[in-house]
């Protein structure tokens, strides 16, 4: 019985291996089986096996487009990393607390936002008084100038609906402060399973509320600029029309003459004058209250002897009844 050979060519050119089975009964020819391998280059027979290695990735980043490494260490470092051992645990607001003091946002309504802070603090205050917080309601103190001379000041809310609380959080401030009149929660993401669900309050970073504190630091200073810009134009304002005031009042005085021209006995008879006196004509007031004036005859009854006269007093028509006697004809 002859046993399997395996014969070696030292020929560089290709490898020849070639196997023989044993004869049996049921055998009557032998069977060979061979097999020819193609040479390696010159260059990869000196290589070393880390030199075939890094040859071998780099083919692979190649056909690939992208390394390899690059895309499974970015997996990674997606994937989060589990905080809490079970769902129940997540649900516990409980361990807020152990961040220690952090902001965080409660809503309330846009219209009655200031309002809504007071109480909270309010409250905090009474019901919890060992415990440090802070309240906080940006907003911009706007000042307006009233028309009988005071001013008022209305808080503007720089983020309507909003209210910041620095506290030290956990499930009884946490239930405390939502059972507030006008609360409406906490700022935070959707927890839990099919089975439960809760809102967990998410913290506010610090760098986060030294933006906000600078930003209404800022919209203040911009708002009590444009309160004085606007008392300065309104005094501009209040100069120019005084003197318009004091030039119509100027100009509405009547022209004083000399009494030699005003006296109807130099002049002439006064039923030489009355008999010229029309409505719509110009007439003098030559006694009475309001002589030296010259005004615009309105109405005359003859039979009375009353006629209606208007003077121009600053800047206005202002009517007047006086006797036929009290006025002439104005001359031009």
């Amino acid at each position: 019985m002859t046993q399997g050979l395996l014969q070696w060519s030292p020929c560089h050119q290709y490898l020849s291996l070639s196997f023989t089975i044993p004869t049996t009964k049921h055998t009557q020819l032998p069977l060979s089986i061979s097999a020819t391998l193609e040479p390696a280059t010159s260059t990869q027979q000196h290589l070393t096996a880390r030199e075939r290695r890094q040859l071998r990735n780099e083919r692979r980043e190649s056909k690939a487009g992208t390394n390899w490494k690059e895309q499974v260490e970015e997996k990674l470092l997606e994937k989060p990393t589990k905080k809490f051992a079970n769902w129940k645990e997540e649900l516990n607001i409980n361990n807020l607390a152990r961040e220690g003091p952090q902001w965080w946002i409660v809503k309330v309504s846009r219209l009655k936002g200031q309002e809504t802070a007071q109480l909270i603090a309010r409250l905090l205050a009474r019901n919890y008084p060992h415990i440090d917080f802070k309240v906080y309601a940006p907003a911009i103190h706007e000042r307006k100038k009233l028309k009988n001379g005071t001013y008022s000041v209305k808080p503007k809310p720089l983020f309507p609906g909003c209210v910041f609380i620095r506290c030290v959080l956990d499930k009884e401030i946490h239930d405390f402060i939502r059972e507030c009149d006008g609360v409406g929660g906490f700022v935070g993401a959707l927890v839990g399973n099919t089975k439960r669900q809760i809102t967990r309050p998410r913290p506010v970073s610090e760098f986060d509320m030294e933006a906000i504190f600078r930003q209404a630091k800022e919209e203040q200073q911009k708002a009590e600029q444009a309160f004085e810009q606007d008392q300065q134009e309104a005094a501009l304002n209040d100069g120019l029309n005084s003197d318009d005031a004091v030039k119509s009042t100027g100009d509405s005085k009547p022209k004083r003459r000399s009494r030699k021209t005003l006296d109807p006995l130099i002049n002439g008879s006064s039923k030489g004058k009355n008999e010229k006196l029309v409505p719509g004509s110009s007439v003098r007031v030559v006694s009475g209250t309001f002589a030296e004036y010259v005004g615009s005859l309105k109405k005359l009854n003859r039979r009375t002897k009353k006629a209606t006269v208007g003077f121009t007093l600053f800047g206005k028509e202002s009517l007047v009844d006086l006797d036929v006697s009290e006025i002439v004809s104005e001359t031009t």
